[in-house]
């Protein structure tokens, strides 16, 4: 727990004394007052975030982290668990969504193994910090002991550090882990307060049998397992993923640097749900890339208080949406930086 509460120690509420200075800015820029939307609300809130009146995002890093999870022995997925390792090897390969969608907005994407069921080979685009060999079925027992919850975080902590020193002015979180909607669906349930029959979607597109089969299994988790909707590290534990306990780690870490964080999709909400359990000052430090097809996205969005910059029909995870979404984000920084004001253009201001 050292390395998590010398985050928790480090991440402050943004200092919002630069609003004002930032909003002048916006306002004095050759366009009627707010006509730009929601781009001059990004635009200032990373000012406020990162503390700078010209920010720059020059350093994208996405991380995508893969895990596998114990639950799919009960019939949850239309796919089996053996695609999560052979996905990892198409992202190392650079042909999967993310690669293409990274590429186009200029990012680099980190692949880390959480907790893949089999041993992956050795790649240097690859790292390995295995917390184990999938998660177990959280139908029998919780899904991770709390050691390995406080490692999974620890560890997603100590990837971004690493990366921090290549340089990152913005950071997108993704996932790949074949079944994970469920123990997503179990988090969003336990600490929003829904329904599981609310939170709960068809993933990678099961039918109707086998949707009410996941709403079943989920159901006898939290019931087995009684996770303490207060406690993140308690529900990552109990219902959670390898995969989703780094993504919170990451989100930890990058709020302590005060750089703003990307969320994707369902899953990795749900690790922006463990991570707000932890420090609630890490909401102010997101944004939410876009709404997922996952019906409980918006719930789990609703209560972090996050209004999705896209809605695109998306289901794939990856980081896939947080590519997508820092392309307008870097968008509003180039509106602020770079737009003439009515004095230096010579316009008359209305």
């Amino acid at each position: 727990m050292e390395l998590i509460n010398e985050m928790i120690k480090k991440i402050k509420r943004p200092d919002y004394t630069l609003e004002k200075e930032v909003q002048d800015r916006l306002d004095n820029l050759t366009k009627p007052k707010a006509s730009l939307g929601r781009l001059e609300e990004i635009a200032k809130k990373l000012v406020i975030i990162t503390g700078n009146l010209r920010p720059k995002l020059k350093d994208k890093v996405i991380f995508t982290m893969a895990a596998d999870h114990g639950v799919v022995e009960e019939g949850v997925s239309a796919f089996p668990k053996e695609v999560t390792s052979q996905m990892v090897y198409n992202f190392l390969r650079g042909g999967a969504g993310i690669n293409v969608l990274a590429k186009h907005v200029g990012a680099r994407v980190v692949v880390v193994d959480m907790g893949v069921a089999v041993d992956l080979k050795k790649d240097p685009k690859l790292i390995i910090k295995k917390i184990g060999y999938g998660t177990k079925n959280m139908t029998k027992g919780p899904a991770m002991s709390k050691k390995q919850a406080i490692s999974s975080i620890e560890v997603g902590i100590e990837v971004f550090e690493e990366e921090y020193k290549k340089g990152i002015d913005i950071v997108g979180i993704g996932d790949m882990g074949i079944g994970n909607t469920t123990p997503s669906a179990a988090i969003g349930s336990v600490i929003t307060g829904k329904s599981v029959e609310e939170i709960t979607g068809r993933g990678t597109g099961i039918d109707d049998i086998r949707l009410s089969k996941k709403i079943e299994v989920i159901k006898r988790a939290i019931e087995i397992n009684s996770p303490l909707a207060n406690d993140g590290l308690d529900v990552l534990a109990k219902v959670g993923g390898f995969e989703i306990g780094g993504l919170a780690g990451v989100i930890l870490a990058a709020a302590a640097r005060r750089i703003p964080i990307v969320i994707d999709g369902f899953i990795t909400t749900a690790s922006a749900l463990i991570a707000y359990k932890i420090r609630p000052e890490v909401k102010e430090f997101m944004f939410s890339s876009h709404c997922s097809e996952e019906k409980g996205h918006r719930f789990m969005l609703s209560y972090l208080g996050l209004r999705p910059l896209l809605d695109l029909d998306m289901r794939l995870g990856e980081g896939t949406g947080a590519a997508l979404a820092m392309n307008i984000i870097e968008a509003s920084i180039k509106i602020l930086n770079e737009m003439a004001t009515f004095e230096s253009a010579g316009v008359s201001k209305g």
